[in-house]
């Protein structure tokens, strides 16, 4: 069961994007994909999620975690396959692990917590909190944007994660993101 949580070898850069809901990560995603004529990772969890909820009118427990997670790795090892150079990725185990710590009293699977830790990337853009909050079916936590934004970098900095804070209006970001990922392509 666990091999459904390793990150397969890959010779592209990765990129995560990672912060609190609704901070754009997903449209910086698919912008840099589009400027690196390449491939992006969707959020497995957003689609696991809604059909839930589209179901059951239930959110997220923790017995979800493991199955988002599994899928979240499946998608980036099938993607990473088909990136050119650089491989987006809207999320990754490490944010997964965080949800996980901020909703469930500190508690995180001890399968999840290792491959969080193990998978590798290149470099984190954490996303700020400057953009609008956007309601949907799926994101419920609109007054602790500050407390989450401030759990995420918490995160990258207790586990030595390279990472950029990404602030600014969507061309602002695009631009930042793109001169650190040509640094990274010029190594």
């Amino acid at each position: 069961m666990e091999e459904n949580f390793k990150q397969e070898p890959s010779d592209v850069i990765k990129i995560v994007l990672f912060g609190p809901e609704s901070t754009g990560k997903t449209t910086l995603s698919g912008q840099l994909a589009r400027y690196y004529n390449s491939v992006w990772v969707p959020e497995y969890a957003r689609e696991y999620l809604q059909d839930k909820w589209n179901e059951e009118k239930k959110t997220c427990e923790p017995k979800d975690l493991l199955p988002i997670a599994a899928g979240q790795m499946k998608l980036e090892n099938k993607l990473s396959k088909k990136a050119n150079k650089v491989l987006i990725c809207d999320t990754d185990l490490l944010e997964t692990k965080v949800y996980s710590e901020a909703y469930y009293i500190g508690h995180c699977d001890p399968v999840l917590d290792k491959y969080a830790l193990q998978n590798t990337y290149d470099l984190y853009f954490l996303t700020y909190i400057d953009v609008p909050w956007e309601e949907d079916d799926l994101r419920d936590k609109p007054l602790e944007r500050e407390k989450m934004f401030q759990y995420f970098k918490d995160t990258l900095d207790r586990y030595n994660r390279k990472y950029i804070i990404l602030k600014g209006d969507k061309a602002t970001r695009l631009k930042t993101a793109i001169e650190h990922i040509n640094t990274l392509l010029d190594q």
